[in-house]
């Protein structure tokens, strides 16, 4: 929250904290794994992106690239729902992506790392990641 303040970008606050549930309350499921978070949230902004440059920005096409942001992802094999509100994010608020992608891609990447080392930090917890990719 505070690099996205200090950039101007939106807050990410709905999809990364949907993301971190899952992540650390369901470690072993396939949407919380590694792939699914990083890749999933990636997918559903080049969803929003697009949507926003076929469409505009309006509440329906929020709707609409959420759903296409779920088929994208089951289809690639990454279902990770929290996405889908990244795509939402995005259309809502057409942020610049130069400076919104590589902010997406790094707190998607500090979830997962903060996932990793919370599942070692608890003795009998189950570990996380099960697989990485």
């Amino acid at each position: 929250m505070a690099i996205g303040s200090v950039i101007h970008e939106p807050v990410l606050i709905p999809p990364l904290a949907a993301s971190a549930a899952i992540i650390h309350g369901a470690p072993g499921l396939p949407l919380a794994q590694p792939r699914s978070v990083i890749v999933g949230h990636l997918l559903c902004a080049a969803v929003g992106y697009a949507v926003v440059a076929a469409s505009g920005s309006s509440p329906w096409a929020a709707a609409l690239a959420a759903g296409i942001g779920l088929a994208v992802m089951t289809m690639a094999r990454t279902p990770h729902s929290p996405a889908c509100a990244t795509a939402v994010v995005i259309v809502l608020n057409t942020p610049r992506p130069a400076t919104f992608v590589p902010l997406l891609v790094g707190s998607a990447g500090l979830l997962v790392l903060a996932g990793w080392a919370a599942s070692y930090a608890r003795p009998r917890t189950p570990r996380y990641p099960a697989y990485w990719w």
